[in-house]
């Protein structure tokens, strides 16, 4: 009866020894990291509301963060019942501020529109950070049009990992991590422009790293540049938007 018990005593012994013996040497405190701590933000009382640190460029009321793009005068688009929509033929707005590293939320709504209106002619917009750098607004729930310039995309240079469009109609939104480029004193690139976009909580653009200025014609380039503004583009389509904010990394 007791050989048993015994046995099973040994066994425990051994297995708690050779747990000692792997078990690596040292000190872990020598591994604990106790400083800087790390400053406290009170995250938005709802889903997308903005956290305690957050720039606020929209809060529904006016537009007084923006400006025009083609005079630097008041931005020309209209403020309506919380939101603002784009005023065809007045021409991009972009923040008064500049920005380096930063965590954008954007929401967005396209219009529903006839059947008639197909590839880039639906609910086309976009959303620029430090000017140059555009997330492609459209409504590509189901229209087809090229896949790096559909809703999501990094404009000409990467398509969404998925198409995570909501029909026409319903607010969308854009959480977009951007860390922007690095250029040496004689202008040359040192690192490139990254890009992390989630649509409607998706993720569709994964830390990519950006080629250069999005452009329409020819292949994307850098050009140095510090701190610019974010830049909403009028391409003649009342894109709506709301609840605009921004957290600088």
């Amino acid at each position: 009866m007791y050989r048993p018990k015994l046995l099973a005593v040994l066994a425990g012994l051994l297995t708690v020894a050779a747990q000692a013996a792997n078990a690596p040497a040292g000190d872990p405190k020598a591994t604990e990291v106790w400083s800087p701590v790390p400053k406290k933000v009170t995250p938005g009382a709802t889903a997308g509301a903005p956290p305690s640190d957050a720039v606020v460029l929209f809060d529904g009321k006016h537009l007084n963060a923006w400006k025009s793009e083609k005079d630097g005068g008041p931005a020309k688009w209209r403020v309506e019942q919380g939101e603002f929509v784009v005023a065809p033929g007045t021409g991009d707005i972009q923040t008064r501020a500049s920005f380096g590293d930063v965590q954008l939320h954007v929401e967005w709504y396209a219009p529903p529109l006839p059947a008639d209106k197909v590839d880039q002619d639906r609910a086309n917009s976009g959303v620029f950070l430090q000017d140059v750098y555009e997330v492609q607004v459209l409504d590509t729930f189901e229209n087809k049009t090229y896949v790096n310039g559909q809703a999501g995309a990094i404009y000409k240079q990467y398509p969404p990992l998925v198409n995570a469009s909501l029909p026409a109609g319903q607010w969308q939104t854009y959480d977009i991590i951007f860390t922007a480029p690095r250029f040496a004193a004689d202008g040359s690139l040192n690192s490139p422009a990254r890009m992390t976009v989630l649509h409607n909580g998706v993720l569709i653009q994964n830390n990519v790293s950006l080629k250069g200025a999005t452009a329409y014609i020819g292949a994307p380039s850098y050009k140095a540049h510090g701190d610019m503004p974010i830049r909403l583009q009028d391409h003649s389509h009342e894109v709506r938007f709301r609840n605009i904010w921004l957290r600088k990394l």
